[in-house]
């Protein structure tokens, strides 16, 4: 069994960092859905911005609001403005078609940055 990505929102744009929060990432629901993740799912956030790495949890936000919150002490490490990968990962004992996104500068659907998208179940 190995560690696969499954899933990737790339270039995102952190709209907010609210450490009075507790704890997590607010990504997009239409971000989340058309990157194959799902609410609650544990996620890797890398900041291309500062270097800075980190796991998190998903929880939804407006869809169509474009919003990436950085939560709790998550956004002592990665503030409003930074640039993010957000990857989740599946356990499996086979190889995987990721399903990986590209947003633009206010994290809107750019394009797929895979030839053709995984089915998502």
């Amino acid at each position: 069994m190995r560690w696969v990505m499954r899933s990737k929102i790339h270039k995102a744009r952190v709209t907010e960092a609210d450490v009075n929060y507790v704890g997590s990432i607010t990504i997009d629901r239409a971000l989340i859905e058309r990157a194959g993740m799902w609410e609650n799912e544990k996620v890797l956030v890398v900041s291309n911005t500062s270097g800075a790495r980190l796991e998190t949890y998903i929880i939804a936000g407006e869809r169509d609001s474009g919003v990436i919150c950085m939560n709790g002490a998550a956004a002592h490490l990665i503030s409003e403005g930074e640039e993010l990968i957000i990857m989740a990962f599946e356990l499996t004992d086979r190889p995987l078609d990721p399903c990986a996104i590209l947003v633009d500068e206010r994290n809107r659907f750019v394009r797929y940055l895979t030839e053709m998208p995984r089915t998502v179940v």
